[in-house]
């Protein structure tokens, strides 16, 4: 015979290997349907945007859509990609760069770019909606509990009140530069010098996080 191998294992592999490609799939619809919601709430505001016309766009039907998200907010919340700047920047600082030091380089660069719906390009998301504040208080309390978790791993010790304020002070260098007084001062005056004086402000918080 030859050196083919039997078909039961030639059947297991397919088996094996199938998951990997449907869990692939599945990626990448919710990250298009992830898209393309923050894509039309940018455009047009959150309120104005139906779940329909998000799946219509992201061509998918509307209870494929509900498979991946319980909620049209959920959409809003789904991108994990901050956070994980958030601890990239923590994890990867140089020697003698403070916590606080590391956040702020990270939040000016992100400041500089303003790409897409960056660091400041989230207010036109959120809006007034007080769920979606409501919402956005929940994510901050859950990044302050990740950042949390981080530093007392990395002290190698059990979380501590002295954890918790760190992390409350480095998320809230983000929130500084999120608030809707960073994002007045960029829609009522020049948005390259209100991106400026926020990049400062940032800076001379952070001075005081270790």
């Amino acid at each position: 015979m030859s050196g083919s191998p039997p078909l039961a294992t030639v059947e297991s592999m397919t088996a094996t290997a199938a998951p990997g490609l449907r869990e692939r799939k599945k990626a990448m619809t919710r990250e298009t349907i992830v898209s393309v919601a923050r894509e039309l709430f940018a455009e047009r505001g959150f309120d104005r945007v139906t779940v329909a016309e998000i799946a219509d766009r992201a061509n998918v039907s509307v209870k494929t859509l509900f498979v991946y998200f319980r909620s049209k907010e959920e959409l809003v919340f789904a991108d994990s990609g901050f956070i994980d700047a958030i601890l990239a920047a923590l994890c990867d600082r140089a020697p003698g760069t403070s916590h606080g030091e590391a956040i702020a380089e990270l939040l000016v660069r992100r400041l500089t770019a303003r790409s897409g719906t960056g660091i400041l390009g989230l207010d036109r998301v959120y809006g007034q909606s007080p769920l979606l504040q409501s919402g956005l208080r929940r994510m901050w309390a859950e990044y302050e509990n990740t950042v949390t978790a981080f530093l007392a791993e990395e002290a190698g010790t059990r979380p501590s009140a002295d954890h918790r304020f760190t992390a409350i002070a480095l998320i809230g260098l983000a929130r500084m530069a999120m608030s809707p007084e960073a994002a007045e001062a960029a829609r009522t005056g020049d948005p390259g010098s209100a991106r400026v004086r926020t990049a400062r402000a940032i800076e001379r918080a952070a001075a005081g996080i270790r």
